[in-house]
């Protein structure tokens, strides 16, 4: 069955924009049109069924709230997603109130944007896909589900996650009042995990001890990880206020505790190894010899001949006090010739007349 996609910006570098990340997508039976204002959208939406809206708040003419309120009486099915470049809290409540999938500020942030097309139009996931089950892994993961809804109303949450390393959500309840940066969202707070591990064996931990708390905002967001694999997220209002705080913490490690039982019972192991900690020592900084500096081994140096001279007639039964006089010999007698046969010293060149004595 053939969808339609409707882009509408009156920004041509806009339009280009997300027409080529949606051919990133190669879908086949996907046909995409543009307008540059919402009378030339309407238009459009006279001639062809349209599935999925993609507009801008702020149009030339009509706005893009209206824009979608007319495409409703035609495609009562339509889905919407919003682009803004308007910072107004407000104005982006009254968008995810009218039942839009999605709503993205400028700039657009592309895998989010090419995530919300997909699951508006209810396709096989690309960008983010989900994980394939088998029979016997999904009755596992019904388990956690229930673990997980069960929380999320006795805490009363908006949605729990069951996140893997990947960035992918395992196991969900409920969902964000706001989806539309879910993938982004994630994506960082993965990241935080993967910091969390390094942090723990930096400190030495047999075990994965740690929390992450954000307050405000759509949600009170509480974040901690279970194992090295897996992650669990509560989004909820006032889950984080100075009353509930400690009750919504203490509520999440005891659920942390039940899901690392039942993700044991599948195999996942709640060690924390180096290898799932990408930990790698730093390299030593050694700085480098001066070349003028470097001098070669002297194993395999040869003495001169003046040395081998002096060393052959060295007695073997010298006192300590022969010796030295051999070593002060040897010095007054080598210490001002020149290295290089073919140059004269100056003591020398007094001694031939060739330099003045008063040089």
């Amino acid at each position: 069955m053939d969808r339609t996609i409707l882009i509408v910006d009156d920004h041509r570098d806009i339009l280009r924009l997300l027409h080529s990340a949606l051919d990133t997508l190669k879908l086949k039976k996907i046909k995409i049109y543009e307008a540059p204002s919402g009378e030339e959208a309407l238009l459009e939406s006279t001639r062809n069924k349209i599935d999925l809206l993609i507009t801008d708040y702020k149009l030339p003419g009509f706005s893009g709230m209206d824009l979608m309120h007319k495409i409703r009486v035609r495609h009562p099915d339509v889905q919407i997603i919003f682009i803004t470049g308007v910072a107004d809290r407000n104005v982006r409540e009254e968008m995810l109130n009218a039942g839009v999938s999605a709503v993205f500020d400028k700039p657009i942030p592309l895998s989010d944007f090419l995530d919300a097309v997909e699951r508006s139009l209810g396709l096989v996931q690309t960008i983010f896909p989900s994980e394939g089950k088998d029979k016997k892994i999904e009755g596992r993961h019904a388990v956690l589900s229930d673990l997980l809804a069960n929380f999320r109303q006795d805490i009363k949450a908006d949605a729990v996650f069951l996140l893997n390393d990947r960035g992918l959500v395992q196991v969900r309840a409920g969902k964000l009042h706001d989806g539309s940066m879910e993938v982004s969202l994630i994506s960082t707070l993965m990241a935080i995990h993967g910091a969390s591990l390094k942090v723990a064996r930096h400190n030495h931990q047999d075990t994965i001890d740690s929390y992450h708390v954000f307050s405000g905002g759509d949600h009170d967001l509480l974040f901690i990880p279970v194992t090295p694999l897996y992650a669990l997220l509560v989004a909820g209002n006032k889950l984080a206020t100075a009353e509930r705080i400690l009750e919504s913490v203490s509520a999440l490690l005891a659920l942390r505790k039940q899901v690392e039982r039942s993700l044991k019972s599948m195999g996942v192991t709640g060690e924390l190894h180096l290898s799932h900690v990408d930990v790698k020592p730093a390299p030593l900084s050694v700085p480098e010899p001066d070349p003028v500096q470097v001098q070669e081994s002297p194993v395999d140096a040869v003495p001169s001949p003046e040395m081998e001279a002096l060393l052959k007639n060295a007695s073997a039964n010298t006192t300590s006090d022969d010796t030295d006089d051999f070593w002060n010999q040897a010095v007054e007698k080598l210490v001002n010739k020149p290295v290089n046969s073919d140059v004269m010293s100056m003591e020398e060149a007094r001694k031939l007349g060739l330099i003045p004595d008063g040089n």
